[in-house]
């Protein structure tokens, strides 16, 4: 198994298009930094004053919300309870808001590039298998004594690894340009965090790595899509336009039949965003990570059960 994924990770290092990918992922972060080192530059940031006053006016609108719409709705009420205890917890221990541009600041900025991630990740996906068909090397790796599992298994793997490897570049060196062009925070800078109903403070490098993984998740249902399409199809381009019409307009369609539909919670992207669960509000009354994540793991091994099932069946004596 690892000399086959060895094999398909030199194959997509072979393409001159992975190190575009690679590249352009490169261009963002470092261009998206310095148009806010530029922007930073022509305004001064204003320093918060009167911050108490603002977030006590802020606890007041939250607890009026809380009672008008709190009341009828158990992820309403969720939300403005978490927001209320962490805005309390920061007047109580003299934290004022954010206002400084800081490493990490830019490396939760830096989330945007998840989506180019996606982008690219849903192209090698899409094209791993199909392009073995479209080329006719199938054949020479099926006359191999190695079970047509085990090849499909290295695709994926190999999918999932340069998914990976973009989500790692894209943290690592906002991290890495963040500090060169910001600099440190002035003072600790921590996380709150919600949690069993009390508020506590977590260390905010750790925090944004998880806030990443979250992040990623539809990028693996989506690029694990677009490799069954691929598998089962045989069509790279039906994968890639599929997948990609899903990745920017799945999550917006379910999110209006949502607002009519209780049924809408099944959909999987209804669930491919568990950061609802720490910092929002999920999309339908009643929803739990604990149901999000059993939805998932149905879609996922929906997903595996059409590829491998096709892909061992299939005759390419043609």
């Amino acid at each position: 198994m690892k000399n086959l994924v060895i094999n398909e990770w030199i194959k997509i290092f072979k393409r001159p298009g992975t190190f575009v990918m690679l590249g352009l992922v490169v261009l963002f972060i470092v261009g998206y930094a310095g148009f806010q080192k530029y922007e930073e530059s022509r305004n001064v940031t204003d320093q918060q004053m009167n911050w108490k006053q603002e977030l006590e006016t802020q606890i007041a609108s939250n607890k009026q919300y809380l009672q008008e719409d709190g009341q009828n709705n158990p992820n309403l009420k969720a939300f403005y309870e978490r927001q209320i205890a962490i805005q309390k917890y920061q007047l109580q221990h003299d934290l004022a808001p954010v206002t400084e541009n800081h490493v990490w600041t830019y490396v939760t900025d830096a989330q945007a590039a998840i989506s180019f991630a996606g982008l690219f990740t849903i192209i090698i996906a899409a094209g791993i298998v199909a392009s073995e068909f479209s080329w006719g090397t199938i054949k020479l790796l099926l006359v191999r004594p190695i079970s047509r599992t085990k090849i499909l298994l290295s695709k994926y793997i190999t999918v999932m690894l340069f998914g990976l490897l973009l989500l790692v570049t894209i943290y690592l060196l906002s991290a890495i340009v963040g500090l060169l062009l910001f600099g440190l925070p002035t003072s600790d800078v921590p996380h709150l965090a919600y949690s069993n109903g009390e508020v506590v403070e977590r260390n905010l490098a750790i925090h944004l790595i998880g806030q990443y993984l979250l992040s990623s998740i539809d990028i693996l249902m989506i690029a694990t899509m677009a490799f069954m399409i691929s598998a089962v199809f045989r069509n790279s381009s039906l994968a890639i336009g599929l997948s990609l019409f899903l990745l920017f307009m799945g999550a917006n369609v379910t999110f209006l039949l949502a607002s009519r539909y209780e049924w809408a919670k099944y959909i999987l992207f209804a669930n491919t965003d568990l950061t609802i669960y720490t910092d929002g509000m999920p999309p339908v009354e009643g929803m739990t990570i604990g149901f999000s994540i059993i939805v998932l793991l149905v879609y996922f091994i929906i997903f595996h059960l059409l590829a491998f099932g096709v892909f061992k069946q299939r005759d390419v004596a043609a």
